[in-house]
């Protein structure tokens, strides 16, 4: 090979790598002598470059290089999958020397490998998928054509061992992949899966998101809101007649003046939810269930729950001023600093609530001793 040589001992050093595919670290004369300024280089001088090694003249031992080390810069092909690649034995050491293919070639026959009537080496690997591989290793960089899955070439780097490139594939795959959407369902949306459906199935609306959602006066009746984001949604004046919100996350929304008889709201959270006006109270006698339901801080005044279950409801600093109550079960309620003035608590069950700081003031009935315990 013939260059020009120009400028420094380094930059010599790094066009003798790029042209023979081998970390250049040591130039000689044609006597062996070791060359460490370039202005010791003559015209037509023959030179002699290696990867570090001491100086052997070609000459003499011919056959040194190719006892037990192959040769960095000798040429072998490959059959991948029936195709047949060409390349160095340094590409396939240098770049990755602790993958697969590096041991199998870094020295000769070890691997004992197996070859076609050619004298290629036979891989039975997809062809397709090694092509971006072989180019990783010739240049470092990765480049995958058109059409061909970046999954099998993964798959093909973790086969060989090139952990770098695998890493890099792992990222470009997850870059590729659209970022999961858990945007609120608008009003919009939502209205046409209403308007797809009947009014007595049940719409499924398990865990979806609607935080922020305007759904006022809708009909929403049967529908399975369990476990859905209902957070800071507007549902005033919504007919939600028989839904399932079992376990919802209801906290800051406005149900004002909404229908929810027969509800079942069990475990939901409510939070600082404003809950007045509204009707509970089934005239067939199907009863609102709230139990367990986390209610602190709601604002339910003027609503009708006669018969509503509030089993082991958290009340703590509700509103519940000139509720009607008749016949609710309070069982176990934490209605600590609840404002229940004027409220109609005829035939409550308040046994094992508590009512410590709770306001029982302008009561339309007497409360019994007998319905609370403590």
């Amino acid at each position: 090979m013939v260059v020009a040589v120009y400028g420094t001992l380094p930059d010599l050093l790094s066009v003798a790598s790029s042209k023979l595919g081998i970390r250049a670290a040591s130039v000689y004369n044609g006597k062996g002598g070791l060359i460490d300024d370039i202005a010791l280089i003559r015209d037509d001088d023959v030179l002699y470059v290696s990867e570090g090694d001491q100086f052997v003249d070609p000459q003499n031992e011919p056959a040194v290089a190719s006892d037990q080390h192959g040769s960095q810069t000798d040429w072998l092909t490959l059959n991948i999958g029936g195709r047949p690649f060409t390349t160095t034995r340094s590409t396939l050491v240098s770049k990755e020397p602790e993958s697969m293919l590096a041991h199998m070639f870094r020295e000769r026959d070890v691997w004992g490998n197996t070859q076609d009537e050619h004298g290629a080496y036979l891989i039975d690997r997809s062809p397709e998928y090694f092509e971006p591989i072989l180019n990783y290793l010739r240049h470092g960089q990765l480049i995958i054509n058109e059409g061909i899955n970046i999954r099998g070439v993964l798959e093909e780097a973790r086969f060989f061992g090139i952990e770098q490139l695998a890493e890099q594939l792992e990222v470009a795959i997850k870059n590729t992949q659209p970022p999961e959407d858990h945007s609120p369902i608008s009003r919009k949306e939502f209205v046409r899966f209403l308007l797809a459906t009947p009014t007595k199935s049940e719409l499924r609306c398990q865990g979806l998101n609607f935080s922020g959602a305007d759904l006022s006066r809708l009909d929403l009746r049967y529908i399975n809101f369990k476990m859905a984001n209902l957070s800071r949604c507007n549902l005033t004046h919504a007919n939600l007649c028989c839904s399932n919100l079992e376990r919802a996350d209801l906290s800051g929304a406005s149900l004002d003046g909404a229908n929810l008889q027969g509800v079942k709201m069990l475990c939901s959270n409510a939070e600082g939810a404003s809950l007045k006006g509204c009707n509970f109270e089934d005239p067939s006698g199907l009863k609102a269930n709230l139990e367990g339901a986390n209610l602190k801080g709601v604002d339910m005044e003027g609503s009708q729950m006669t018969g509503i279950n509030l089993r082991v409801a958290t009340l703590k600093n509700a509103k519940l001023k000139n509720c009607n109550l008749r016949g609710a079960t309070l069982a176990g309620t934490d209605l600590e600093n609840c404002d229940l003035s004027g409220c109609d608590l005829q035939e409550a069950n308040l046994r094992g609530s508590n009512v410590k700081g709770a306001i029982f003031e302008e009561m339309l009935t007497p409360l019994h001793m007998s319905q609370s315990v403590r």
